[in-house]
């Protein structure tokens, strides 16, 4: 049998429902992350979030993307 990969949330609701009166409930691992937007490392963190039933988001996550330093790499 061959197992299709789910590759939106319209897909995921067409395929395993939703539940629309869900409320997250703040776990005790609940807590804020300095990860930056869009880091494979805050993807994981919100993965981890709703896998877990906690909000998406926390008030004090990271806003911005101030003291951060990126790769540059040259054009060729």
């Amino acid at each position: 049998m061959h197992s299709q990969k789910v590759r939106n949330v319209f897909e995921a609701i067409l395929k395993y429902g939703h539940d629309e009166d869900f409320a997250p409930l703040k776990s005790e691992e609940f807590e804020a992350t300095d990860a930056p937007a869009g880091s494979s490392e805050k993807i994981d963190i919100l993965r981890r979030r709703v896998e877990s039933g906690d909000p998406l988001w926390h008030n004090e996550d990271r806003a911005d993307y101030s003291g951060l330093t990126g790769a540059v790499r040259p054009r060729e």
